[in-house]
């Protein structure tokens, strides 16, 4: 019976990343699979031999814990990094306050294992649940993000889009330059092979910067000698959603039936291609590298802006698992 549900967990998910590869419930059913290929594993392993099963479980209970740890004292670290590069933004704190909170998450499970208080073993119940599905879903998408990044580019673009990102002033930081440099690099592979695309940058003017983020992208890209008349500005978007529904926008005006090539950040790859669906833009969204200090902490928050995208679906499943940890651990 495990053997028939992973197999057509499996063959959902091939379907679905053929029929359309920008959802995240691929992601999701990937993940799926995977949870039930380990818990198979242990169950087939508990079939032929008791101890071994309890061997195996044991096994992982350390490594989990161990995984914990290690994965708190790094947060914190990647934190501290963050705060000393970037300054004390909300953003710049994610993976420090992450790595504190899964340390209480291991103190409290730790207090409620050896202290018979049974609001305590409720509430490290609840939390152990809803720390599991975060990393569930963390897991799901990096796992699919990698798998969405090797699909191979449809040459014959007639737009490549660049992502708008903040500015210094009207100055270009790296994190965007990364972005219009693996532009450029596809504008020219697409001339090379005889096609003529546009690139168009998408971004508008923050309450911090002296232009339009579409404005500087435009002069680095001509800096770079990319010709003027082959760069579109789309100056009014504020957000991802607004960068791909305004573009759209002006790709159908301008050239309706388009296809188009969509540039991001590397960590940005994923959210944006789902929003890129859901905008109704024909196109697949690859990405540029990103600072290894950065990418933790962006990872996460875009994981939570991944999740927030899916409120009910999220928030149904966090009040029943938590509900069921903390009924779990009462009884216990």
């Amino acid at each position: 019976m495990q053997a028939l549900l992973m197999a057509a967990l499996l063959a959902v998910v091939l379907l679905s990343r053929i029929q359309e590869p920008r959802r995240f419930g691929n992601g999701v059913l990937l993940g799926l699979t995977g949870l039930c290929v380990a818990v198979g594993t242990v169950s087939a392993v508990g079939h032929f031999s008791a101890p071994a099963a309890g061997a195996v479980t044991a096994g992982v209970a350390g490594a989990v814990w161990l995984s914990g740890i290690v994965a708190a004292a790094l947060l914190v670290a990647n934190g501290v990094t963050m705060v000393r590069r970037e300054g004390t933004r909300p953003a710049s704190l994610l993976s420090l306050l992450t790595g504190a909170a899964l340390l209480g998450l291991l103190g409290l499970l730790l207090s409620a294992t050896y202290l018979s208080v049974r609001a305590l073993r409720a509430a490290a119940g609840a939390a152990v649940l809803l720390g599991g599905y975060g990393a569930f879903l963390l897991l799901c998408f990096l796992g699919y993000t990698l798998l969405y990044r090797r699909l191979a580019v449809r040459p014959g673009a007639d737009y490549v889009v660049v992502l708008g990102a903040g500015l210094d002033g009207c100055e270009v930081p790296p994190l965007l330059a990364a972005r219009l440099d693996r532009a450029l690099a596809l504008y020219r592979a697409e001339e090379a092979a005889g096609h003529t695309p546009l690139l168009l940058v998408t971004g508008g003017k923050g309450p911090d910067e002296s232009c339009t983020e579409a404005a500087a992208m435009a002069a680095h890209l001509l800096a770079r000698g990319c010709p003027g008349e082959r760069i579109r500005r789309e100056e009014k978007a504020t957000s991802t959603t607004e960068n791909l529904a305004f573009s759209r926008e002006l790709m159908e005006r301008e050239h309706p039936g388009y296809h188009c090539t969509v540039v991001t950040s590397s960590f940005h790859v994923l959210r944006s291609a789902i929003a890129a669906r859901r905008a109704g833009v024909p196109g697949q969204v690859v990405g540029a590298p990103t600072a290894a200090y950065y990418w933790p902490s962006a990872v996460l928050r875009e994981v939570v802006a991944t999740a927030l995208l899916y409120p009910r679906v999220n928030g149904a499943a966090g009040l029943l698992l938590a509900a069921a940890g903390a009924v779990a651990g009462w009884r216990w």
